[in-house]
């Protein structure tokens, strides 16, 4: 089973008052890539991860995480 990771992109992104416009914007990437990320309809790669923790100010581990076994099933 492949594993799956959720997100906390909107919730960070909403409390720096930021658009998904915005968001993009500072990331230099669209806003459909930060729409489907945020919707979990793709895993961005790391240096996009990186992208995210750097502009909205929070570690990796805090915007991207694993869910575990039994949440998975």
């Amino acid at each position: 089973m492949p594993l799956e990771i959720e997100n906390s992109i909107r919730r960070y992104r909403e409390e720096a008052g930021l658009t998904q416009a915005e968001l993009a914007a500072r990331m230099a990437v669209s806003r459909k890539t930060v729409n489907t990320v945020e919707n979990g309809v793709f895993q961005p790669s790391v240096a996009v991860a990186l992208k995210f923790a750097a502009v909205l100010g929070e570690p990796v581990e805090t915007l991207f995480s694993l869910l575990d076994d039994e949440a998975q099933r």
